[in-house]
């Protein structure tokens, strides 16, 4: 049996793990528009770019000691480094696993859009996946987006929830020799891939995720608690 110091002691060595906080980039033409925004290299919008700082300045009130250099990860995607930068961390580290779910021939089209060329009703990322996609949706196109800029959009046969899942765990191992020495980590990402790694670092099935809203440059907080991993703060 342990006494109250030894008690105190496991529960101090407990507390020391530090916090994995997720933060998804800003407002893009695309989440506007409701387009699937997997792999094209959106830049933010003028909007976006103010809601980042509005999320650089809540970060900054909640985590007052911030987040060392080594522990901000960020996805190569323009949004999210450009969300990263005007919300105040400069430096950071690349982390190709943070990219977004790779929708296929999905990627630039809304949903409507999506069943009208497939032919499957009322198709669904999280029910039916990008690989169901007929090959003949899987073309390449330049889009304009409405402030002049041309991108391109680079479809494939796209990945699998379970996929986008197991890449996930990659970020996770990442982060976790830091979280073990009581520091704070900061991923810079996407809606659905941020949604997918939070299952994952629940342990729970990856259609889970669908559950968790997001919304463009909130945070949310994953920790433990007691042994287990859990949800801390969620849309902040």
């Amino acid at each position: 049996m342990q006494n109250n110091g030894t008690q105190e002691l496991v529960e101090k060595e407990c507390a020391k793990q530090g916090r994995l906080v997720l933060l998804r980039h800003g407002q893009t033409a695309w989440s506007v528009s409701g387009q699937h925004t997997g792999r094209t290299d959106l830049p933010l919008t003028e909007v976006g770019v103010e809601q980042a700082k509005e999320a650089g300045a809540r970060l900054q009130c909640a985590f007052t000691k911030g987040f060392d250099e080594d522990c901000v990860l960020v996805s190569p995607l323009r949004r999210a480094q450009q969300t990263a930068q005007f919300a105040g961390f400069t430096s950071y580290t690349i982390c190709d696993s943070a990219l977004e779910w790779d929708y296929g021939a999905a990627e630039g089209r809304t949903r409507g859009d999506i069943a009208a060329l497939s032919g499957v009703e009322a198709w669904d990322v999280w029910k039916h996946g990008p690989k169901v996609l007929p090959s003949h949706m899987v073309s390449d196109a330049k889009e304009v987006l409405p402030s002049g800029e041309a991108v391109d959009v680079h479809r494939t046969s796209g990945e699998s929830l379970q996929e986008v899942s197991d890449r996930t765990q990659k970020i996770i191992d990442m982060a976790m020799p830091k979280l073990k020495l009581g520091k704070d980590v900061l991923v810079v990402a996407h809606a659905h891939v941020l949604r997918i790694l939070t299952a994952r670092w629940l342990g729970v099935n990856p259609e889970f995720a669908r559950l968790l809203r997001m919304d463009t440059a909130h945070y949310s907080v994953l920790g433990e608690y007691k042994g287990d991993n859990v949800i801390v703060h969620w849309n902040c």
